[in-house]
């Protein structure tokens, strides 16, 4: 992360860290990025099972890459925020275009958030829903 991006900017933010190489190759793209919602799509092709279904871990890593971008957003300068929980309940399969995941906060706190991330195709049906909790630990000084 780029000491000269403050949180505040969001998307300056979310760019400056990056999304990590395994939300790079799925093809992820941030659309919006706050503490309040955060948005990021997705390609369908390249992520499929072999039946041509989205892939539910897809879903998954979607979801998990901005709820735990979303925490770190909230957790700060000197602080990070790691995964403690993720599920999701899957209601729909996506099989062209892209999906859309829109992450807002349930709970924020200062050692804990949870964040819901809903995924719809894009005809705007919800193909997934997602919860993650993230611990806010201190960054290790030195």
């Amino acid at each position: 992360m780029s000491d000269d991006v403050l949180p505040g900017d969001g998307l300056e933010w979310a760019a400056a860290r990056g999304m990590g190489a395994l939300a790079e190759k799925m093809g992820l793209s941030w659309v919006e990025f706050s503490i309040d919602r955060c948005v990021a799509t997705m390609p369908v092709e390249g992520n499929t099972q072999p039946v041509g279904l989205m892939h539910g871990g897809a879903y998954v890593v979607l979801g998990e890459s901005l709820g735990s971008m979303a925490a770190n957003l909230h957790a700060g300068p000197d602080r990070l925020a790691v995964g403690l929980d993720i599920n999701a309940t899957h209601t729909r399969s996506a099989t062209s275009g892209h999906v859309t995941g829109v992450c807002t906060p349930i709970h924020l706190g200062r050692s804990v958030t949870v964040h819901e991330i809903v995924v719809s195709d894009d005809r705007g049906r919800r193909c997934s829903t997602i919860r993650i909790t993230n611990m806010i630990k201190d960054l290790p000084r030195g």
